[in-house]
């Protein structure tokens, strides 16, 4: 199962079920670009594929803006506090 916490301006925010053993994060994608971000301590960039500087800065954006319901969504989904 993948959830799919957000979907805004294109792009899809999700996260993997088998990825409990890893600090919370969330992978996005959109066309054929793929990134990761850390959740915690604060949003940051993984890494990137395919996305060009002004689309990484809008994913930044989106992540700042939903920070605390895909923080909330990644701890109910494991099942862990936040």
């Amino acid at each position: 199962m993948t959830p799919k916490p957000l979907r805004e301006d294109g792009y899809h925010f999700y996260f993997f079920s088998n990825e409990n053993q890893e600090p919370p994060h969330v992978h996005v994608s959109k066309g054929s670009g793929r990134a990761k971000w850390w959740l915690i301590p604060e949003p940051r960039e993984k890494y990137s594929y395919g996305f060009h500087a002004a689309q990484r800065r809008h994913i930044k954006r989106l992540i700042q803006e939903h920070h605390a319901h895909l923080l909330q969504a990644w701890h109910t989904h494991f099942g862990t506090k936040g």
